[in-house]
């Protein structure tokens, strides 16, 4: 076997749940590549249990300075909503504007033509 096709396995065998395809054992117990990369998963997995176990007590002022930005970023989000509700309605309304004016235009060139007409007769 070759590292690339036993890379996949190496992380599902460092927690101890699977074990590794017999070929793909061999080759972790010859190559210190793969046994090196074992180990680093090995490793970071000890990190991550121990990391469960730490609790970080924020300061008072930290949960304060948290809750503020969040406050601001919610109302942040509602002025831009209201904003783009409004831009959907000035957008309506310039297409309404601008359909009443096509409308317009044609009705005038139409009456145009109907003159036209009516004078050559």
């Amino acid at each position: 076997m070759r590292c690339e096709q036993v890379a996949d396995q190496l992380a599902d065998a460092a927690t101890g749940q699977v074990l590794l395809e017999e070929a793909a054992a061999e080759h972790v117990g010859t190559c210190l590549r793969c046994q090196a990369e074992m180990a680093q998963y090995r490793r970071m997995l000890r990190v991550l249990r121990a990391l469960r176990t730490e609790v970080l007590e924020p300061s008072p002022s930290q949960v304060a300075d948290v809750l503020a930005a969040l406050s601001a970023a919610g109302e942040q989000r509602a002025v831009d909503g209201l904003l783009r509700g409004r831009r959907v309605v000035y957008v309506g309304g310039l297409a309404a504007a601008a359909a009443t004016a096509a409308a317009g235009g044609a009705l005038v060139l139409a009456s145009r033509s109907r003159r036209r007409v009516g004078l050559a007769s």
